[in-house]
C-alpha cells in the first residue's frame, strides 16, 4: 500500500521478487513546520528499492523548524535498498532528522546518505540526527549526530567539509578498508567527509553491493 503525504510514492517497474518505489515530492520541500513521515514494511522474500528522483533542500525557516523522519522494519528475510540523493540544508534552515530501523533474522538493508550543509556559497543552516537499528532483539547502531553551526566545524565532526556522505550497511558487512568502520554485530559504515558529493569515492563502494 502506498499512501501520498508531502511526498507522493510512485511503484516502478520491476522484475519478480522486486518492489521498486520512487518518491516524489508533493509540493515545496522542506518548509517551515513541514514533518516528513516515510515508513517501510516488508516481509518475506522482498527487495524493496527506494529510488529518491531528486535532491532534498530544506530552505530557510525564519525562526521555525521542520522533521524528517523515517521508520523501516523488515523480516522473514526481506531487503531494503535505498540510494539517497543529497539532502541540502541551506542557510536559515533547521531540521531534525531521524532514522529507525529494525531486522528480523535474515532481514539486511543498505543505504547511501548524502548530507550537505548550505547550498553554493552559504554555510548552511542546523541540522541534528539520530539513527537506531536493531537486528532482532540487539541493538546494532545507536548515533546522534548534531550538525548545528558552532558545533560541526569540530575536527572530529566535519571540519571544514560541507558534505557528509556515508554508505550503511546493515546485516551485512563491507569488505574491511580504511574510513570504514565494521560495527559490533553484522553492520559497516563508510563515510567520507568532501566538500562536494560528486567528490566522494562513495558511489563505487555503493555499485560494488
Amino acid at each position: 500500500m502506498l499512501t501520498t503525504g508531502l511526498l507522493s510514492p510512485r511503484r516502478l517497474p520491476a522484475p519478480d521478487g522486486v518492489v521498486r518505489v520512487a518518491l516524489v515530492a508533493a509540493g515545496a520541500l522542506l518548509l517551515a513546520g513541514d514533518q516528513v513521515r516515510i515508513e517501510v514494511v516488508a516481509r518475506g522474500n522482498v527487495r524493496v528499492e527506494i529510488v529518491e528522483l531528486a535532491g532534498t533542500v530544506a530552505y530557510a525557516m525564519r525562526g521555525g523548524s521542520a522533521r524528517w523522519d523515517v521508520d523501516v522494519e523488515l523480516s522473514d528475510g526481506a531487503s531494503l535498498s535505498w540510494h539517497g540523493e543529497p539532502f541540502v540544508v541551506a542557510e536559515g534552515a533547521e531540521v531534525d532528522r531521524s532514522t529507525s530501523i529494525r531486522l528480523g533474522a535474515g532481514s539486511r538493508a543498505a543505504l547511501r546518505e548524502s548530507l550537505v550543509l548550505g547550498r553554493h556559497g552559504e554555510a548552511g543552516g542546523a541540522l541534528r540526527t539520530t539513527t537506531r537499528v536493531a537486528l532482532g532483539d540487539e541493538e546494532l547502531l545507536v548515533e546522534h549526530l548534531d550538525l548545528s553551526p558552532g558545533r560541526r566545524s569540530g575536527w572530529a565532526i566535519l571540519g571544514d567539509s560541507r558534505c557528509l556522505d556515508a554508505v550503511t550497511t546493515l546485516g551485512f558487512r563491507l569488505p574491511e578498508a580504511e574510513q570504514t568502520l565494521q560495527l559490533e554485530g553484522a553492520g559497516s559504515i563508510a563515510r567520507r567527509l568532501v566538500a562536494a558529493q560528486h567528490t566522494s569515492d562513495l558511489g563505487e563502494v555503493w555499485a560494488a553491493l
